[in-house]
């Protein structure tokens, strides 16, 4: 069992969701992130989404971009970052790892030697963003043989015959988007939500997380009642923007922003049985 799905199976079992935050890797500097990465920790993160930066980032709004342009100044790669992922695992052995990023990084490292590296540094799950699950067979079959998971999204438009061909290939969990649009973007329809989770839960039992539009703790605790685990990005992206020039700060910052959180999710959860 993956450490992804241990996790996962864990909270189900206590009755509890999945706090999922995201990050940009090297942003705002490379010698910060695996600080930050055990600040998410502190603050009740359950699984941490680390963002590979790349130079079009398509799936991203203004805010991630940002995050990946200053990410990028500092030449931060692929490679670095499988690199901090191996520091993190220092003190760290059972928070899962997931890498969200785009196809070309890794195509140009390779797809085996990528998937060698990654399952040596203690990488969990990768997303790409930009594979297309018709041809991800192959992703699928050499990620699985070293224990990661693929992982993917799913968007309000995904037809059931997408949904069913993703949740033959998906592992870990699913990450349902939850509005139309790029990352960041407002208004979240939690009842819409819910319709199509119930929709999506006909093919598949993976868990179902839900990224794009929580903010606060607030609209976490109401996603946290009809999906099983809920995805930070922009919220603390922007924190990590604001604070870039002081950047001491921002561990401090994250933490409580996420505790906030993690305390709304399980205050939610619990007044529900």
């Amino acid at each position: 069992m993956s450490r992804i799905s241990a996790v996962l199976t864990q909270l189900k079992q206590q009755q509890r969701k999945a706090l999922i935050p995201f990050i940009t890797a090297g942003d705002p500097h490379p010698d910060q992130t695996v600080g930050l990465m055990n600040a998410l920790v502190e603050g009740g993160a359950d699984i941490v989404e680390l963002g590979v930066p790349f130079s079009d980032p398509m799936a991203d709004g203004p805010v991630i971009q940002l995050a990946c342009e200053r990410a990028l100044v500092h030449g931060t790669s692929l490679k670095q970052i499988l690199g901090m992922v191996k520091e993190f695992r220092r003190n760290n052995a059972n928070t899962p790892i997931v890498l969200m990023g785009y196809l070309n990084p890794v195509e140009h490292l390779g797809l085996e030697p990528f998937a060698d590296a990654a399952a040596e540094a203690g990488v969990d799950g990768v997303l790409i963003v930009d594979l297309a699950v018709e041809e991800s067979a192959e992703y699928s079959r050499v990620l699985k043989a070293r224990g990661i998971d693929l992982i993917f999204l799913l968007a309000p438009t995904s037809p059931a015959e997408r949904i069913r061909a993703v949740a033959s290939q998906a592992g870990g969990y699913l990450y349902y988007v939850s509005v139309k649009g790029v990352t960041g973007s407002a208004n979240l329809d939690v009842g819409k939500v819910a319709a199509k989770l119930d929709e999506i839960r006909q093919f598949t039992d993976l868990p179902l997380a839900v990224g794009f539009g929580i903010r606060d703790a607030e609209s976490a605790a109401r996603v946290g009642e009809v999906s099983d685990g809920v995805i930070v990005g922009s919220a603390l992206v922007g924190e990590i923007e604001k604070h870039q020039a002081t950047p001491a700060v921002l561990p401090g910052l994250l933490r409580d922003k996420l505790k906030a959180m993690r305390v709304a999710l399980d205050e939610s959860s619990s007044s529900h049985h």
